[in-house]
């Protein structure tokens, strides 16, 4: 069993491998980043903003001079931008170990976006299957486990709605938004259950151990607000430049003293352990990961098989709709 001992330095050598993380540019992510680039990583930045990624690259390269980190650009509010991003990244490199679908929002106000869905869960989940192959490809090529972590945070545990994902009314549009964060959170946690069901050790599909790692509430990017577009149906409605909401403003100052916020270097260490610790098992695979690096239990709600199913198979239908779940043939 893992300890809180773990640092980046129990990390191996990452030489050679290659992983891409969503928002890290900033707070934990940007933590996530170094910690993988110090270890010899290619780490690819998937982010918005290429000026703030160039700062945080230029940051993680003062530490680590030999630092390979990359901009790989990323709109998670725009499902056409996800698509294009892992298409790029398939068509420019012939391996992946690792995905960490880090970036976030929360408690933000109920708004909309251009394409209809949110950051959290559904723009995560297209990368991940934009991805799939290169991941499943690089883990039969090599006879090595390839790995993917989606973060996400105790609200899937304290926030939700009454049966946890409210198909009646995802929209959750009349409730508060750390409910609609909740329900997010916890979708989050179900796509790495169904994953781990259906490619995991022991599935019929390639090599590869998913997990879901939970930090403490961070109050860096994980307040930044990303929309969606009111035709479809939401899991996690925000506002492009919202401010955040009334209850997280109120709350911050709380937690804090608390000590719920904690660091980004340590918030970062549970993500770094799952996607490449030698002591993260197969027999781990598909586990909770909480801080920092333990193996933990998540929500009874986020152990349901059938809710876990049920969602994956209501946002394949979705994005199946839209045209977005095909794939390009990639010619290297």
């Amino acid at each position: 069993m893992p300890s809180s001992k773990f640092t980046v330095d129990s990390l191996p050598s990452l030489c050679g491998k290659t992983y891409v993380v969503t928002g890290g540019n900033a707070g934990i992510g940007y933590s996530t980043v170094a910690g993988l680039a110090a270890r010899g990583a290619r780490v690819y930045v998937g982010a918005r903003s290429e000026v703030k990624t160039s700062e945080a690259i230029t940051a993680i390269k003062a530490a680590t001079p030999s630092a390979d980190v990359r901009f790989l650009p990323l709109d998670l509010s725009s499902l056409v931008s996800v698509v294009a991003a892992a298409r790029h990244l398939r068509r420019t490199e012939t391996a992946l170990h690792g995905l960490i679908n880090n970036a976030g929002i929360m408690g933000v106000p109920f708004s909309t976006t251009e394409d209809g869905y949110e950051a959290n869960y559904i723009a995560h989940l297209l990368l991940t299957h934009h991805l799939l192959p290169l991941l499943q490809a690089t883990g039969a090529a090599t006879a090595q486990m390839t790995r993917l972590v989606n973060v996400t945070s105790n609200g899937h545990e304290r926030f939700v709605p009454p049966g946890g994902i409210a198909f009646d009314d995802l929209d959750l549009e009349s409730r508060n938004a750390m409910i609609r964060y909740g329900q997010s959170k916890l979708a989050n946690v179900l796509h790495a259950k169904e994953l781990h069901r259906k490619y995991g050790p022991g599935a019929s599909g390639a090599p590869g151990l998913a997990s879901a790692r939970r930090p403490f509430i961070q109050a860096t990017s994980t307040r930044r607000n990303t929309a969606r577009h009111a035709r479809s149906i939401n899991l996690n409605k925000q506002a492009t430049g919202a401010a955040p909401s009334l209850l997280l403003r109120a709350v911050t100052p709380v937690m804090r003293c608390v000590r719920i916020l904690d660091e980004q270097y340590k918030g970062a260490l549970s993500s770094l352990f799952a996607i490449a610790s030698d002591d993260f098992t197969t027999s781990d695979s598909g586990a909770y990961v909480i801080p920092y690096a333990v193996i933990g239990s998540p929500s009874i709600y986020a152990q349901d098989p059938a809710l876990a199913t049920k969602l994956w198979e209501w946002t394949e239908a979705q994005l199946s709709e839209m045209g977005l779940l095909q794939m390009d043939a990639v010619n290297h």
